[in-house]
């Protein structure tokens, strides 16, 4: 077993949560192509985006809770059993009805790697250094929405799509043979909550009522929810309409992330010294004048791929410092409850994600208004949860240093 303060365990920990990264950015090159091969739209193949946010949120209402009984261990290795069953679904899915099955029994099994990551994060390290060590985390599973564009572009184009699936069950099984044989538990025995129902809509009700953890957590939201956007309809908006090469927008994507791993140092490096509060403030700017940009240029008709990637760029910049700070101050004050915390914070995130990418299938126009104008709302958004609920709320509730 490794020792839970090694920087193995931050690099497992990174490992776990870059799932969902990797479920969702893998297979962006392949969707006209899936869309063709399955015989149906584009607002079909983006649907199976848009429920695998919507079960990743569902099931992270239940994952946390559990942990905080039983262990974050336990948890994981269960999901990440059914993750890789899904997995196996996805690829040898007949129909677009059976793919949709299998991406959301991914998402129920997949939402343990990210939550409980979290989670043993604040066991772990508790509130002070908890920031620190997820945005350097952050740093590192930058490199999985990187290379997964890239990865799925190759084996689309020498393999076929559902290599694509097959590649992620194969990370399933390595993170099986990890947890059950090096993953120590980070959660104390001591520190064990009740799985009644009536305990669990406690702690729910308890971590509403605290103005902060709702400012956070929708700030972190809102910016998600521009980066979703993106996920949702780069794919048909670069490739479709711009007419960019599969494999050119594996690299563009590659940019993209490039920016969020940027934000992500920047958190890291900044996080002792400026705290949360400053930090999340000039990343929700940034996220505005990004996802602004962006809406501006679709809508004076400048449709160029630089007039996408370039605003979307300093977006990631942005959402690479909201993201791990949101995260720390939103679990800071609730270390009794932090698998709870992490639950809720994350059934937010992605429900609002869900629902918003949902919105840019359902509406897009073949031009790149939709995920450009959500984009720019989810920027404009951010900023005003920061503004409204974040600063406003008393410094002994917000943890902001």
């Amino acid at each position: 077993m490794l020792r839970l303060t090694s920087t193995a365990v931050v690099a497992v920990l990174a490992a776990l949560t870059a799932l969902g990264p990797l479920a969702t950015d893998m297979y962006l090159p392949a969707m006209p192509a899936m869309a063709e091969a399955l015989g149906t739209g584009p607002d079909q193949v983006q649907l199976t985006l848009s429920l695998y946010m919507a079960g990743f949120a569902l099931a992270q209402l239940f994952c946390g809770p559990i942990s905080d009984r039983f262990g974050r261990r336990p948890v994981m290795i269960a999901g990440f059993a059914l993750f890789l069953v899904a997995s196996l679904l996805c690829a040898f899915a007949p129909s677009i009805e059976w793919l949709l099955a299998g991406r959301f029994l991914q998402a129920l099994g997949g939402a343990a790697g990210p939550v409980l990551g979290r989670a043993a994060v604040r066991d772990i390290y508790g509130p002070l250094e908890a920031g620190r060590v997820l945005s350097y985390m952050a740093s590192t599973m930058a490199l999985a929405p990187a290379l997964a564009p890239v990865v799925g572009a190759g084996l689309l184009l020498f393999f076929g799509w559902e290599s694509i699936f097959l590649l992620l069950a194969l990370y399933a099984v390595v993170m099986l043979a990890v947890l059950a044989w090096l993953m120590p538990e980070p959660l104390p025995v001591e520190r064990r909550q009740s799985i009644a129902p009536r305990a669990i809509l406690a702690n729910y009700r308890l971590l509403l009522g605290q103005r902060a953890f709702v400012g956070y957590t929708l700030t972190n939201a809102a910016a998600f929810a521009g980066m979703f956007a993106f996920l949702s309809g780069s794919s048909f908006v670069l490739i479709e309409f711009m007419g960019v090469a599969p494999t050119l927008y594996g690299m563009l994507f590659a940019l993209i992330v490039g920016g969020f791993f940027a934000g992500t140092l920047l958190s890291g490096r900044y996080s002792r010294r400026l705290g949360h509060d400053r930090l999340i403030h000039l990343g929700t700017q940034m996220c505005a004048l990004g996802g602004g940009t962006m809406a501006a240029l679709a809508l004076l008709g400048v449709f160029s791929p630089w007039a996408v990637i370039a605003p979307h760029m300093l977006f990631m910049v942005g959402f690479g410092i909201v993201m791990p700070q949101s995260m720390a101050g939103a679990l800071a004050p609730n270390p009794q409850c932090a698998g709870a915390a992490s639950s809720l914070f994350g059934f937010l995130q992605m429900t609002i994600a869900a629902v918003v990418g949902g919105l840019v299938g359902q509406f897009h126009d073949g031009t790149s208004h939709t995920m450009a104008i959500a984009i720019g709302l989810g920027g404009g958004l951010a900023l005003v949860a920061y503004l409204g609920l974040v600063k406003s709320a008393p410094r002994a509730m917000s943890a902001a240093d």
